[in-house]
């Protein structure tokens, strides 16, 4: 294995536009929920008349569908990841909205027979259900709660229980049923994340910026470097994800 600092600095100049992984190729895995999303997805889609991808990223799991919605439209607020999208997308005929973080769902009252997001920044329930037609359908997975907190607590020290109980799928639930939507399905996975270096945690900081919020290699270079040694000396490092899988219907 490089050094620390070597792995450190090879980490902090590697692009992480996008909302692909395949920069930690051998270098870290997570494991998948059991219920497959992205074949979910793509039954979905190729069915829908109008649909709409809420922050789809760079598109690359929306990229995936063998056939998408007759008229087909994604959101993304990150500019980088939303020229992927275009170039991605948009040659298939897909309308790719680049719309400000918190911006309402570019569609109108009942247009949209179908909304889909893997990974949602944060769901606008309201919204959602204002842009589904009668028996409209959403099918997202969401991050669900304490998700890759042993890492971040390496990083900013011990959370609160609010902290902890942020993305539940019961607040979530709740939320979406007074906004109008019928929840037709709901599960939930405990997933176990593995880093074999620390390059890839630190790519992965850049890359998922809400983690530790004000990362950068020269602010946590202590606590990078012990997290080198730890690697090395038990052979990774080990954290865990959580995810739900909601299907909902507007009432």
């Amino acid at each position: 294995m490089s050094t620390a600092e070597t792995l450190i600095a090879e980490a902090a100049r590697a692009d992480v536009d996008g909302w692909g992984f395949g920069h930690l190729a051998g270098r870290a895995t997570e494991e998948r929920p059991p219920w497959g999303y992205a074949v979910l997805l793509a039954d979905a889609v190729a069915t829908a008349g109008v649909a709409i991808d809420l922050d789809t990223g760079g598109g690359e799991v929306l990229g995936q569908c063998p056939r998408l919605a007759a008229q087909q439209h994604v959101t993304e607020s990150w500019p980088p990841n939303a020229a992927q999208a275009r170039a991605l997308l948009g040659p298939r005929g897909v309308v790719v909205h680049e719309t400000a973080p918190g911006a309402p769902i570019p569609l109108a009252d009942g247009a949209a027979d179908l909304v889909t997001s893997r990974h949602p920044v944060r769901p606008d329930w309201p919204e959602i259900a204002r842009v589904l037609g009668p028996g409209g359908r959403y099918l997202a997975q969401h991050v669900g709660p304490s998700s890759a907190f042993e890492l971040i607590e390496h990083f900013v020290g011990p959370t609160t229980a609010q902290q902890r109980r942020g993305r539940h799928p019961d607040d979530e639930v709740a939320a979406a049923q007074a906004a109008g939507l019928e929840i037709l399905d709901l599960r939930t996975a405990r997933l176990r994340m593995e880093f074999s270096d620390v390059g890839a945690v630190v790519w992965i900081l850049r890359k998922c910026v809400w983690w530790v919020p004000d990362f950068e290699v020269d602010r946590y270079r202590d606590r990078l470097l012990a997290m080198d040694a730890m690697i090395r000396r038990e052979g990774s490092f080990v954290a865990h994800s959580t995810r739900h899988l909601i299907r909902a219907r507007r009432r």
